[in-house]
């Protein structure tokens, strides 16, 4: 029997589950187990009834229990702020997106701002005038689906101080610096939003997210913790343009912001090439149709070091953002001679002999299976002449490297099963299977998805935090609609309920 648990509570025991996992060494198998949980901890797994059920009782219903989830790479704020936007990923050309933003309501500063537009593959290319007469004179910005170009109108180009282009396009820097003004909403009211959506992350089965929002995000989650934040465990990315301030406060990689440990201060974030979708992720062979296209890198090697070199000194670990070979090059080496701990964020497209170097150096690899299915069709166009391996998931996870799994919203949806299902079957919607043979199987999937990746174990043992997850199907057996539709009833973060369906 459940007794009357909400929200906030703690269980001393879920009654009723089942375990899953690769490599288990207990005797259960299916038969269902209590789960003892004492001070955030679990202390015991036992056979159903088999122990005394001592305090509340939640009633898993034969659901299996799993590790509590991790996004490891989150945009938070803008994340959170992407249901007041317009959403342009339907949009079929640039005359269809521009439509739709002539019909957007506008925000309470006088803006129309759209997200989520694809134009790589578009028969048409964005430019001003087109933009400037479907919209007038309302400042009005569309923002890629990949973040790293925005399209603006006129009206725009005018309120941020821009110079015109005829394209109506910015990319990369001014394009995050775009975000970064369209994301400074007033503290109370962003802080609302950042709570709602983490809280309906958490009916997902996240406990936890790195946090790469393009701000001090050291000042933000301060003033979240002050106003009662505690719904996930966060850890918090730094920018170059912060890390003098960052070392001169003394703040080091796992440093805690509040007694709990909730939140903590994560690794310095550079972001060293472009993208996929706005064609300027650095690669070794040109781009079809633009030969001197290669891409760009944003930070030079020299540089790179440099930041990579003073971080390490004061205690942060590293995360950088290479998408293109090349920059994926230049970051391993980086890795290589500053002795950095640390990810590389998305390594969409690795050259061969670079793979076995992630885990010879140690390096993880944070990556978001949800974007090789998105950007299928598009790799299929512009990384057709690339030699490097695109999307290479087996590849790295045979070669011994740490997977770490995210969703790198807003660009796609934080749903930690979507991305297992992506990276386990590379397929939706009932298309064929995207390069199967870099594929991982589920129980890698559901490790990578956890707060220490792949390489750690995804069973569950008396000693463990509590930060657990029960749902209504076994991950490790489910087909790709199914794991895709995984329905989360539990979620307890170190053994309080933050969701309860």
């Amino acid at each position: 029997m459940t007794d009357q648990l909400a929200q906030g509570e703690r269980p001393a025991v879920i009654a009723d589950a089942r375990l899953t996992g690769a490599g288990r060494l207990d005797p259960f198998g299916s038969d269902p187990v209590d789960v003892h949980l004492d001070d955030g901890v679990i202390v015991d797994i036992a056979p159903a009834g088999a122990l005394a059920r001592r305090g509340a009782v939640i009633d898993a219903g034969g659901g299996w229990v799993v590790p509590g989830l991790w996004d490891h790479h989150v945009h938070t704020v803008q994340w959170a702020l992407v249901a007041q936007r317009e959403p342009l990923g339907q949009a079929g050309s640039a005359a269809d997106a521009a439509a739709r933003m002539a019909h957007a309501p506008g925000l309470g500063d006088g803006r129309r701002v759209g997200a989520g537009f694809r134009d790589a593959l578009w028969p048409d290319a964005p430019s001003l005038s087109l933009l400037d007469e479907r919209t007038g004179e309302i400042p009005t910005y569309l923002i890629n689906s990949d973040v790293h170009s925005v399209w603006m109108n006129t009206a725009a180009f005018r309120r941020e101080g821009m110079t015109l282009d005829a394209s109506g396009l910015v990319r990369e820097e001014p394009a995050f610096e775009i975000s970064r003004r369209l994301n400074a909403v007033d503290p109370a009211t962003g802080d609302q939003f950042v709570a709602q959506a983490l809280a309906e992350a958490a009916t997902r089965g996240i406990v936890g997210v790195v946090d790469f929002d393009m701000a001090w995000n050291a000042e933000a989650w301060a003033r979240r913790l002050d106003a009662g934040f505690d719904t996930t465990r966060i850890r918090f990315g730094l920018y170059p343009a912060h890390l003098d301030r960052a070392l001169a406060e003394g703040l080091a990689s796992d440093d805690a912001l509040d007694p709990a440990g909730l939140v903590r201060v994560g690794p310095l974030k550079v972001i060293t090439d472009g993208s996929l979708g706005t064609r300027t992720a650095a690669c070794s062979h040109a781009y079809p149709g633009d030969p001197r296209n290669h891409g760009v890198l944003t930070v030079a090697p020299e540089e790179l070091l440099d930041l990579m070199t003073r971080a390490t000194a004061g205690g942060l670990a590293c995360a950088i953002h290479a998408i293109g070979d090349v920059a994926n090059s230049h970051a391993l080496d980086a890795f290589a001679a500053t002795g950095a701990v640390g990810t590389i964020e998305h390594a969409q497209l690795v050259a061969h002999a670079d793979i076995p170097r992630f885990a010879r150096l140690g390096v993880g690899a944070s990556v978001q299976p949800e974007h090789a299915i998105d950007d299928r069709d598009m790799t299929d166009v512009y990384w057709a002449g690339q030699t490097a391996l695109a999307y290479p998931l087996r590849a790295l996870a045979e070669a011994g490297a740490n997977l770490l799994f995210g969703s790198d919203a807003p660009v796609a949806a934080l749903d930690p099963w979507a991305a297992m299902a992506s990276a386990v079957h590379r397929t939706r919607d009932g298309r064929a299977a995207w390069h199967p043979d870099q594929a991982i199987d589920a129980a890698t999937a559901l490790a990578a998805s956890t707060a220490s990746g792949s390489l750690a174990r995804s069973t569950l043992l008396p000693g463990d935090v509590a930060d657990l997850v029960v749902v209504d199907r076994d991950p490790l057996t489910a087909d790709e609609p199914s794991l895709r539709k995984t329905a989360v009833q539990i979620t307890l973060l170190g053994g309080r309920l933050t969701h309860l369906a």
